[in-house]
């Protein structure tokens, strides 16, 4: 008998100690639970401005943390070797108990909690929203910085427990986001739902010939604006990475023209890695 994960669209139906799609998520005794419960592959203490989040506690620290795991697929991945990983990457376990102490412990460096990151943190659902919760208890902000390819129930739940987000919007075509083996509509909801629960900015990567033309950024904005003309959007330049070592790099005239035409639409549009 199979049982099926309800986290995010792809709905993976697994029998006894399958693994899911993302690589993370397994079939344990009928239920579909986080494989990857509490174990980091990745933690810093990093500037609030490299999630990206430039309007949220602007030259504040927090501490980030990663697993391994991711539900998309994209070939440009920037953190490949932990996102497209599976168990038998090397992890260090730390509880929940066990994150939130450390970010305590650093809030006399200027850490103002913890952020969710690195992976995709949020096929990780039930660590994140352990962790959100007892960092709440104990004063601290939460962060997610996630593909926003989420079930609209499960990210409901967590809303409440995070105050930041960043989500990629990787495009805006439905024929790009099944390249990735995601869909565009899915994170367009994640977008409007958090963008009236929490902070939210927009990341999106430019990848020549792939997302970077000017009408899809024109339409990309437009709608951000529909939403909230402050919504600040990271327009990011691409560099040869995993799948797409053969592309060359965004061209920096591209990044900076194509915020040109978001700033039509968006009163912060911000321009990352030129």
């Amino acid at each position: 008998m199979k049982t099926v994960c309800g986290i995010c669209p792809h709905r993976c139906a697994l029998e006894e100690g399958q693994t899911g799609f993302c690589r993370a998520r397994v079939c344990r005794e009928g239920s579909v639970v986080c494989g990857n419960y509490g174990r980091v592959t990745s933690l810093a203490l990093d500037p609030i401005e490299k999630k990206p989040l430039n309007r949220f506690y602007p030259g504040s620290l927090i501490l980030s943390v990663g697993s391994y795991g991711c539900n998309l697929r994209c070939p440009f991945c920037q953190n490949c070797d932990i996102s497209m990983a599976d168990a038998t990457i090397e992890t260090v376990f730390l509880s929940p108990e066990d994150l939130v102490r450390r970010a305590l412990a650093l809030k006399d460096k200027g850490n103002i909690g913890i952020a969710y990151t690195y992976n995709e943190p949020l096929i990780g659902y039930e660590y994140v929203m352990d962790c959100a919760r007892l960092a709440h208890e104990n004063g601290l902000l939460n962060v997610a910085v996630t593909n926003g390819y989420l079930s609209e129930k499960p990210l409901r739940n967590l809303l409440p427990h995070l105050d930041a987000m960043n989500i990629d919007l990787k495009g805006f075509t439905e024929r790009f986001y099944k390249k990735l083996c995601g869909g565009l509509e899915t994170v367009k909801r994640t977008v409007e739902l958090a963008s009236k629960d929490c902070h939210v900015e927009v990341t999106t990567l430019l990848v020549p010939g792939e997302n970077d033309s000017k009408e899809e950024m024109e339409a990309l904005s437009s709608w951000l604006s529909s939403l909230n003309s402050e919504l600040p959007l990271h327009v990011s330049r691409f560099f040869p990475r995993y799948k797409m070592r053969d592309r060359d790099a965004t061209p920096v005239k591209t990044v900076y023209e194509l915020a040109d035409v978001a700033r039509r639409h968006l009163k912060y549009v911000y321009t990352g890695n030129c």
